[in-house]
């Protein structure tokens, strides 16, 4: 049994041919990621993933391990308009939505216009979002979830396709504030990145230190993005898939039966993580040339989905124990 999304009738001909095309369209886009980012297969997926399903990521690593490369790359293949924020400790939200300014005409008549900040592009990267102060990084929420911002009661549309990109500290170094927690629920996925394996680190020593390096190339179009992400909200979805999503997210809350959590979680994810693995395990399948998700997507995915949307106990961090940690023994359940 299979669970359809709501969109218009699509028949199976047509959705075949229209993965297939899809398929192509995603391989050109990884060689043209591979030609510059180096190794990190998996942290290439998982945000190609956040993006071909319509979403945001947070990718979280130590500095130096290309994450503001990996972003500026994916801006070029995919032909997005990419603005850069450098988030600091003195950044305003002014500096991000933009603000109104006075003017005189001629006459001397005076009025007001809007100058729009970096934010309006269709890849936003926000570069180490955690520098800044949770009043200036409380500025994303509008623009992450509706799409569009309000300035002066004025509300003034992003452009579409629109996605937010941001890199984060880890929280243990100095000059960084944790991310408000409404804010990490509006990233589909944390995409933690760790230091590259030893032939990768090989390749990057003999390809990023002569005197070219390797360049992007665009590959794709916006609009054709947009189009591969209103495929992918058709794609069917399995009922066991459903299932265990249903099972996993409602696992990971207090009150809900399971006594690893009771003892380990403070509080857990919320519906926005069910949307959030439906949309992923869908873009993941058709990333790896299935027109369906499996079970398997949903284990592959649950980490990067809940770990930035629950938190422990103070008990359970005094024990050591981590959120993937709990992660990991929920996705065994399912």
């Amino acid at each position: 049994m299979s669970v359809m999304v709501k969109e218009s009738p699509i028949s199976e001909t047509d959705m075949i041919a229209e993965a297939e095309k899809a398929l192509a369209d995603i391989s050109r886009i990884r060689d043209g990621v591979g030609r510059v980012i180096f190794g990190q297969e998996n942290v290439v997926e998982r945000t190609l993933v956040a993006l071909l399903a319509g979403g945001h990521a947070l990718l979280v690593g130590v500095p130096g391990l290309a994450k503001t490369k990996l972003v500026e790359t994916l801006g070029v293949v995919l032909g997005l308009d990419s603005r850069r924020i450098q988030f600091t400790p003195d950044l305003m939200p002014s500096d991000i939505l933009g603000s109104e300014v006075m003017e005189q005409d001629e006459t001397g008549k005076r009025s007001f216009r809007f100058i729009s900040g970096p934010i309006f592009a269709q890849l936003l990267m926000a570069d180490e979002i955690n520098r800044a102060s949770p009043r200036t990084q409380s500025a994303l929420l509008q623009a992450m979830q509706e799409y569009h911002v309000t300035i002066a009661g004025a509300r003034y549309d992003l452009p579409s396709p629109f996605h937010v990109l941001a890199t984060q500290n880890p929280l243990e170094q100095e000059g960084t504030y944790p991310l408000p927690e409404a804010q990490l629920d509006r990233f589909l996925m944390q995409v933690d990145i760790l230091y590259p394996e030893i032939e990768a680190e090989r390749r990057i020593l003999l390809e990023t230190t002569g005197v070219e390096d390797a360049k992007a190339q665009n590959v794709l179009q916006p609009a054709r993005l947009k189009e591969i992400q209103t495929l992918i909200r058709r794609m069917p979805v399995p009922e066991s898939v459903v299932e265990a999503i249903l099972t996993l997210v409602r696992s990971a809350r207090p009150g809900q039966g399971n006594a690893d959590t009771d003892k380990h979680v403070a509080w857990g994810p919320g519906p926005r993580a069910s949307q959030a693995l439906m949309l992923c395990t869908r873009a993941r399948a058709l990333y790896d040339g299935r027109l369906a998700p499996s079970v398997d997507d949903v284990r592959a995915l649950a980490e990067p989905v809940l770990q930035h949307r629950m938190a422990l106990t103070f008990a359970a961090r005094a024990e050591g124990t981590s959120v993937r940690d709990v992660v990991a023994k929920l996705v065994k359940s399912v």
